[in-house]
């Protein structure tokens, strides 16, 4: 049952298939990542309580107060183990390239599935020294466009109406960097965007046009390569990143530019899963970050209060990322 992915430019081998990635033909080549699913590294016995620190604790609660992640770090700082409030645990070995996954009775591989394709992929590639900004991306001319903002702010959503409009989807929630002497690029993530159920209203006129990515979870799945969207599998020059910011009314949406400085700060604040960082980490990303302002345009991006309004600001985009690399622009 054994299959190997390639996710955000990793070589994944898994002991299970892994829903909603397609396995590769020939699995001869490195493997960067081991998966074992249904397993944890300590199958014979629990972990001591006192050789685990708690390090992190989400601020979102269940209907019963409970936290909807935590994130222990064990006493010799080999493992993170994180625990989500329905039982379904990861650990993830120090230098990203082992996870090991178990579920609840009550879960299915498909709900860890909804948290392996997302935040705890994007904590891997944090542990792998893999600058992650909390973004989309899509492709613009064969160019990396990207869209950064917190949670709620409408990436996904913004993701997706590109999408509709033939535009091929790089990533989903988590932008993975490359840097390289060329500049940067985003790496290619998986093949689906998640829509909370009033954005896959917004998009196709019923909150029930796409399916749920599992019974137990709210959000729905669309599914890139169907219903004419695209995936972009490739690796694309990153060309500008537009920052999500508050809603406005007309004469939104529009774009204003962002000081180098004021770009660095909010990128810095949107990077993926900064929480897990510790000090030599935060340093190496800033010095990312500082190299990124300088040769990457960042816009701000403020939508309509009319959330509905997704083609409009599509075009703004469009017409803005079109000014950046115009003849005229590259002269200036």
């Amino acid at each position: 049952m054994a299959s190997t992915h390639t996710v955000f430019g990793l070589t994944v081998r898994s002991n299970l298939p892994i829903p909603g990635l397609s396995p590769l033909g020939s699995s001869s080549g490195a493997v960067d990542v081991e998966f074992h699913l249904g397993v944890s590294p300590n199958s014979k016995r629990e972990i001591p309580a006192d050789s685990e620190d708690l390090t992190y604790t989400s601020s979102y609660t269940d209907e019963s107060g409970n936290p909807a992640l935590r994130i222990w770090k064990t006493a010799d700082g080999g493992f993170l183990r994180l625990a989500y409030y329905d039982g379904v645990q990861f650990w993830l070995e120090r230098e990203g390239k082992s996870l090991w996954a178990v579920w609840p009775a009550a879960s299915t591989l498909e709900d860890t599935a909804s948290y392996l394709l997302g935040p705890v992929f994007g904590i891997l590639l944090r542990l792998r020294g893999v600058t992650c900004l909390h973004a989309s991306a899509v492709s613009i001319e064969n160019r990396s466009v990207v869209f950064v903002g917190a949670e709620g702010s409408g990436k996904s959503t913004t993701a997706a109406a590109f999408a509709r409009q033939g535009f091929a989807v790089i990533s989903d929630d988590v932008a993975a960097l490359l840097e390289s002497p060329d500049g940067f690029s985003v790496m290619p993530a998986y093949p689906h965007l998640c829509l909370w159920p009033d954005s896959v209203g917004m998009l196709y006129g019923s909150s029930e046009a796409l399916p749920r990515f599992s019974r137990g979870w709210e959000k729905c799945r669309l599914a890139l390569g169907e219903q004419g969207t695209q995936f972009e599998n490739r690796s694309l020059p990153l060309s500008a990143i537009y920052l999500l910011g508050d809603r406005r009314p007309d004469e939104a949406p529009f774009v204003e530019g962002v000081r180098p400085q004021a770009a660095l700060l909010s990128l810095v604040a949107d990077t993926f899963a900064n929480k897990i960082l510790d000090r030599e980490m935060r340093g190496r990303e800033f010095a990312v970050l500082g190299r990124l302002v300088t040769v990457v345009p960042i816009r701000r991006i403020h939508p309509h209060n009319d959330a509905s309004r997704l083609e409009e600001l599509c075009a703004v985009i469009r017409k803005d990322f079109a000014s950046l690399h115009s003849p005229s622009s590259a002269r200036n």
